[in-house]
């Protein structure tokens, strides 16, 4: 069966010399593996249309017997350029993919997380970004798992809940404008990083990255 959608490259590995496994978020399908035969073969279609964060219609063949489905077309809409021209934003980006592929099922629909990512992304590639988008992200993001925290029951002090309001449920540009002294930083940090061991199990690897310039 042929299938089609539209995705953002999360990861790719070698599965061969020639051959790529590409894994994508999609809103129709949430996470999917896809193998690009062929991939790194210079005449291949799909050679410089699949590398990380790249957005994409793409179609495949749905494999019977595992989850790791056959590429066969890929029409480049976006190649988020920006974010391997600099290494804060390339480990943002890194971040939020790790975070995505931690905390969701493969092939589960997540049209509000993909559109999160691509927000995310876009405002990566944009103007200088500041780690509280990396905050915005995550609130965001446990929102759509339904695990947003109850700001009121916590100790968090009561300008750092409201910073944590407005970036949790306005777009990131507003949240890009939020002014956050180093104490609220400090303690916003501290506080996701609890929670989301608490309902993770661990921390998204790279988050330590992600945050480099607040320490």
């Amino acid at each position: 069966m042929i299938e089609s959608s539209r995705g953002i490259i999360l990861r790719t590995r070698l599965l061969t010399e020639t051959s790529l496994i590409v894994h994508w978020l999609t809103p129709d399908f949430g996470r999917i593996a896809t193998v690009a035969k062929g991939a790194r073969r210079p005449k291949s279609p799909f050679f410089g249309k699949v590398d990380l964060f790249y957005e994409a219609d793409f179609s495949f063949s749905r494999s019977r017997s595992s989850d790791l489905h056959n590429l066969r077309e890929v029409s480049l809409r976006e190649t988020n350029k920006a974010l391997r021209e600099d290494i804060l934003k390339l480990n943002r980006a890194a971040y939020a993919c790790a975070f995505i592929e931690q905390a969701t099922e493969t092939e589960t629909p997540l049209p509000g997380i993909f559109d999160l990512l691509r927000e995310f992304l876009t405002m990566l590639c944009g103007q200088k970004t500041l780690p509280q988008l990396i905050f915005a992200f995550e609130l965001k993001w446990l929102r759509e798992l339904g695990l947003e925290p109850d700001m009121a029951g916590t100790n968090l002090t009561d300008g750092t809940k409201k910073i944590a309001a407005i970036l949790s449920q306005k777009d990131f540009a507003a949240g890009r404008r939020v002014k956050l002294t180093k104490a609220q930083n400090d303690e916003l940090r501290q506080f996701l990083h609890g929670f989301l061991i608490f309902h993770l199990g661990r921390l998204p690897k790279g988050r330590a990255a992600a945050l480099a310039d607040q320490n």
